[in-house]
């Protein structure tokens, strides 16, 4: 598995999270593997989307960075059949500012919920920027062949046009 680590600046809100957390992320999703017309299947929990759902996206390299986790894919499936439709955690979100907030159960950030999917402990302490370190400690305990930067399997609506006519 990777996680998908938002790095896009479109957004008002992506900007001042970013600025914020001292970081160049702002969100992030579990990718789950790829349909069948090459864009990724990615969980996680989304404000714009109403909280904890699965997602077909285009993950394009300017706005995602993609790193190697590994982890148990079936775990993290029955995660997300367990949790869909929760709610997005505004509250949590507010923790990344006052720790003093307490996870509830029902609502979930993203980083929460792709933490929470990774089998992670406590994913109300992991802000996106600070679970990319931990992604990068992921990868590192993975064999070297799956250590590589992630890209290939992941098209942008113009790459997969090339590669239908290829």
């Amino acid at each position: 598995m990777q996680i998908a680590f938002y790095k896009g600046k479109d957004r008002v809100f992506n900007q001042a999270t970013a600025w914020w957390l001292r970081g160049d992320y702002s969100h992030c999703e579990l990718v789950l593997g790829t349909n069948h017309i090459g864009q990724a299947i990615c969980a996680s929990s989304s404000f714009m989307d109403g909280g904890v759902r699965v997602k077909h996206m285009w993950l394009d390299p300017d706005h995602w960075d993609l790193v190697e986790v590994g982890g148990d894919i079936e775990a993290a499936w029955s995660w997300v059949r367990e949790h869909d439709g929760d709610g997005y955690d505004l509250w949590g979100l507010t923790g990344h500012v006052a720790r003093r907030i307490k996870q509830d159960q029902t609502r979930w950030t993203c980083c929460e919920a792709v933490a929470a999917m990774l089998g992670i402990l406590e994913p109300w302490r992991l802000d996106p920027c600070a679970l990319y370190i931990v992604a990068l400690a992921l990868r590192a305990r993975l064999p070297l062949e799956l250590q590589q930067p992630a890209t290939a399997g992941f098209f942008t609506p113009v790459e997969a046009g090339a590669h239908a006519n290829a």
